[in-house]
């Protein structure tokens, strides 16, 4: 029962996680380094492959292929935890924590999360859903 909770989690993580970079484009926005380029189109996009990343982990035929996709991203969203955390933890009009917040989320959540996909796509890839 634990492994389907945190299999379906992971879904839905991903899924509302993608949809919420159409609804507040602006706290995401706020968070990509000023050094990238087409700070809306890297929004959109990231909005739209978490999405499509969630979706894939629920045929089996897609699960390690997404989870494989899944931690990329999250590979590729360190420079946004490193620029937060250069901002001190605070994005002006956006998002304010404490430094300890900010460096967790680079050292403990994220990688969290990437043995979590890991997990999802080929542990759980034996596992009925």
């Amino acid at each position: 029962m634990l492994k389907k909770l945190l299999f379906y989690g992971m879904i839905f993580f991903y899924v509302s996680a993608g949809i919420n970079h159409f609804i507040h484009p602006d706290f995401y926005l706020a968070l990509i380094p000023p050094y990238l380029p087409f700070h809306t189109s890297i929004n959109l996009l990231s909005g739209l492959i978490e999405i499509a990343l969630g979706l894939c982990l629920i045929p089996k035929a897609f699960r390690r292929w997404a989870a494989v996709g899944i931690i990329v991203m999250l590979i590729a969203f360190i420079p946004s935890h490193v620029y937060f955390i250069e901002m001190n933890s605070c994005i002006e009009g956006g998002l304010c924590t404490s430094p300890v917040i900010g460096w967790g989320r680079l050292i403990i959540i994220h990688p969290l999360l990437i043995v979590w996909a890991w997990w999802c796509g080929f542990r759980f890839s034996k596992v009925s859903t």
